[in-house]
């Protein structure tokens, strides 16, 4: 006997379909099957104690092919069980709106950054730096509070944002924003490397903004210290122009720029937001992109 073969006794009144006539009426391996069992996503309906044949309900060939299909789309394991448990079809549609919204917005990426990288490596980086318009602009000396934190590049943008608005409230505290409020890179973000960044706001009070510091202990990792008097080599971007690879363009022009002139950086580069993000367009200059230089 094999396992392909029809249950006998009282199983047959269940209508219970061996792996391989439940494989074919869904259009799928046996080999399938067994792997879906193992993941969790779609269990027999009676394993055969004896024999440890699978035996399969004829209700459950739509799950086996939403399955499948959900696979086509590279979707993970963890989100396709999230879709064929979902209580209801308009619950599942929704779940898999949200992924295909992620896997558009990841290929988006993918196709700027292949773009990017063309340009790169055919020579044209000339091309894409002289869209960017670099000077200088000395900043005084100024009291600033931060929080600092290790990040990969996929959680950047989202940190930033968060870390940027707390540090805002709590200036408050501190005699009021004192200046435009920046992020600091310690090394470099990528998805392979964490830094740290650091985001940063200039306040106005550092006696209201040192003991700020101490109330909030090591929550956020949160600082204070007096920035020394800086000169900043700069390019002016965009919100469209922010986005990941743009923005490596524009610190790839500056780093340029400085070079043609024998200028050296004494600290790390920035990112300094001095516009409303939400209120601004695509098009609208929120940004700069800067080098500390001597």
């Amino acid at each position: 006997m094999t396992e392909d073969a029809m249950v006998d006794g009282p199983e047959r009144n269940l209508e219970l379909l061996t792996i391989g006539a439940f494989a074919a009426r869904a259009r799928l391996s046996p080999k399938a099957l067994r792997l879906y069992d193992r993941l969790g996503l779609l269990a027999p309906a009676h394993v055969d104690g004896a024999t440890g044949y699978r035996y399969y309900r004829a209700g459950q060939v739509e799950r086996a092919r939403l399955v499948a299909m959900l696979r086509q789309l590279d979707m993970p394991l963890a989100r396709i069980a999230e879709v064929v448990e979902a209580d209801d079809g308009a619950a599942a549609a929704a779940l898999l709106g949200a992924y295909w919204a992620d896997v558009e917005k990841r290929v988006a990426g993918q196709r700027t950054l292949a773009e990017y990288l063309r340009g790169r490596l055919s020579g044209r980086s000339s091309e894409m730096y002289g869209k960017f318009t670099v000077g200088t602009v000395q900043v005084p000396a100024q009291v600033v509070i931060s929080e600092k934190r290790h990040t990969l590049s996929d959680e950047l943008p989202a940190w930033i944002g968060a870390s940027l608005g707390r540090l805002e409230e709590a200036a408050r505290e501190c005699g009021g924003v004192a200046g435009v409020p920046y992020v600091a890179y310690h090394a470099e973000v990528s998805m392979e490397s964490d830094g740290p960044a650091e985001a940063c706001v200039p306040v106005a009070d550092e006696g209201a903004a040192r003991a700020w510091a101490e109330r909030h202990g090591r929550a956020w990792e949160t600082a204070v210290r007096v920035e020394p008097a800086r000169r900043l080599a700069y390019t002016r971007i965009t919100k469209a122009q922010v986005a990941h690879p743009q923005i490596l363009a524009a610190f790839e022009a500056v780093e340029e720029w400085m070079a043609a002139r024998g200028l050296t950086t004494t600290g790390p580069c920035r990112e300094l937001y001095f516009a409303d993000w939400e209120a601004a367009g695509p098009g609208d200059p929120v940004c700069d992109v800067a080098f500390p230089v001597s």
